[in-house]
């Protein structure tokens, strides 16, 4: 049964913008609305908005350390040294190894990637991987998506004669490695205008520092957006700025030129159309992350990177077969952790923090996920067994900073990194349940009630006769989607099926509903994905809907529908 949550309506920010864009724009109010609660107050600003052009990028230059970067490739070049592109084996960082090596490639042939392995090495920069290149004699590494913690590992190669350069996007700690060039907009002494690139983003920008440096064309590094577009989306960064500009012009490619390994993903996952970011987030990345967490995550720079359809169909349908395993284990492992909290005294505690040495190190982020989403809405931190020590990921919930709570707890942990609300983290097996009762004690004192209560942020009330065609090609202009550029939410009041509402899917878990207004003037179907059991308490009721309005497609013919996010017999708080 979905959790119950609590419906907040976005208040209007400022009615003399939103006034002005409607005059300014030609629009209707739900449209200027919108674009206020976005920030854009102007005809300029809504141009750039609906129009996200190349041009608008900033100078890569304006990142601290990249002309640094810059020289000591180009040193490399110039003395025939073997280069070794690094990345993690999630999404962002496999994707950054095959931005880098495709991009470089096109000039230069002396390189190696290297992608971690999940159970074996762990996360960021490894030791195992430092010496990889000290065996195969290559003097400079390029570590991306990570290492910028990693200042032993950084000592360590520079004592191999190996040198760094790194391109991350995670907070810094205290201090930064001893590299050659550490490039992180994040970094305080940064002033480069927008930081929150993906550490793709953040690779591509010294791509295009090479380009302009190289005198070469913008073509050098078209190619790669199709890359960057993924990665944007599965990181969950802000769609805001230059990632909103670079993910739309990703999506495009994509959609009309992908590379093979993404032509094939696409082709075994049976996705047609037009994919959105969304798509792209729960189509092409799982399986991206799919390989790392049920094989290597070397695999899908491979398939990335291959230039043959028939190979890369080969490689994605292995990938298939990995995601189809990903699945399996992760549902064994959801039931196991819910069984585990399935007592008085987890159910009191405002964290959960669960340990399971024979789990899949590989999905219990994604558990860590679920069990938040559907089960426990509170901090949760998920624990198993690798090698001598125990790993964790640990996700959060909205506006709790869990990357502070993790530092609160730091020492009691061996390492950890990560976002506000995403992390991972080792620590001894033998101070687990120390950890456990910091943790929960940290959570206590600083989160609040409401950050405990799940809700939905409606954008909007409207009447269904509100939502037309016109409304509905107007906000496609919206995507691509995601933090800070969400999907519109919307709340209608009062509404009845029609009496053709009924359970559907294998289980009945999902509604598939005729929605009408107070006086039936406007209908619109509405699926209701795992609502099905509600359906008893729904039929013939008059109830409130919440929903995301999106286009259906069957037999050829277009026709608008209503994706309801929750549906209740309740007051619109």
């Amino acid at each position: 049964m979905p959790l119950e949550k609590k419906w907040i309506l976005k208040p209007e920010k400022n009615p003399q913008a939103i006034e002005h864009l409607m005059k300014e724009l030609n629009v209707e109010y739900l449209i200027a609305k919108l674009l206020v609660d976005r920030g854009i107050e102007t005809f300029d600003q809504a141009k750039d908005f609906f129009r996200p052009n190349l041009n608008q990028l900033h100078d890569p230059y304006l990142m601290r350390n990249m002309q640094s970067a810059v020289d000591r490739i180009n040193l490399a070049i110039e003395n025939g040294e073997g280069i070794l592109i690094y990345g993690d084996y999630d999404v962002d960082g496999t994707t950054s190894v095959a931005l880098m090596y495709s991009f470089l490639k096109q000039r230069y042939p002396h390189l190696e990637t290297y992608i971690p392995d999940r159970y074996k090495e762990g996360y960021g920069v490894s030791f195992a991987g430092i010496d990889f290149a000290a065996e195969q004699g290559l003097s400079l590494i390029i570590a991306l998506d990570c290492g910028i913690k990693a200042i032993d590992k950084v000592q360590y190669a520079k004592e191999k004669g190996i040198d760094f350069i790194i391109c991350d996007h995670h907070r810094p700690g205290d201090k930064v490695p001893n590299a050659v060039a550490v490039l992180d907009p994040k970094q305080e002494d940064c002033q480069y205008p927008y930081d929150e690139l993906s550490g793709c983003g953040v690779g591509f920008k010294l791509c295009q520092a090479l380009a302009q440096n190289w005198k070469w064309s913008e073509d050098s590094w078209l190619s790669t957006l199709d890359l960057l577009a993924l990665s944007i989306g599965a990181d969950i960064v802000p769609i805001t700025g230059e990632n909103r500009i670079l993910a739309f012009h990703g999506l495009k490619k994509i959609n009309k030129d992908p590379r093979p390994g993404m032509k094939a993903m696409i082709e075994t996952a049976k996705k047609s159309g037009n994919l959105t970011i969304t798509d792209v987030v729960f189509t092409i990345g799982p399986r991206v992350n799919a390989a790392g967490r049920m094989d290597h995550g070397h695999k899908a720079v491979e398939l990335l990177c291959t230039e043959n359809y028939d190979d890369a169909l080969k490689l994605a349908e292995n990938i298939e077969v990995n995601n189809r395993d990903r699945r399996a284990v992760e549902a064994d492992i959801l039931d196991a952790a819910v069984k585990q909290l399935d007592t008085p005294e987890e159910q009191k505690r405002k964290s959960t923090v669960i340990y399971n040495p024979e789990w899949n190190k590989g999905v219990i982020g994604i558990v860590a996920s679920k069990l938040i989403e559907k089960h426990y809405y509170r901090p949760t931190v998920v624990f198993t067994k690798s090698g001598d020590k125990l790993a964790a990921s640990a996700r959060s919930v909205m506006g709790f900073d869990i990357y502070q709570a993790l530092d609160k707890c730091s020492d009691v942990l061996e390492q950890f990194g990560g976002h506000m609300y995403a992390a991972g983290m080792t620590l001894k097996e033998e101070r687990f349940e120390e950890f456990k009762e910091k943790f929960e004690q940290v959570v206590s004192e600083s989160i609040t009630e409401d950050q405990l209560k799940p809700f939905i942020e409606v954008d909007a009330e409207v009447r269904l006769e509100d939502i037309t065609d016109k409304t509905f090609r107007i906000l496609s202009q919206f995507e691509p989607f995601g933090p800070q550029n969400l999907q519109p939410i919307f709340a209608a009041k009062c509404l009845r099926d029609n009496g053709s509402g009924r359970q559907i899917g294998a289980d009945k878990s999902h509604l598939k509903l005729c929605l009408r207004d107070a006086d039936g003037s406007k209908t619109f179907d509405t699926i209701a994905f795992g609502f099905g059991e509600l359906w008893t308490d729904l039929a013939g009721k008059e109830v409130h809907a919440c929903f995301h309005i999106d286009e259906n497609i069957w037999n050829g013919r277009r026709s608008l529908q209503l994706r309801a996010l929750d549906i209740k017999q309740a007051i619109l708080a």
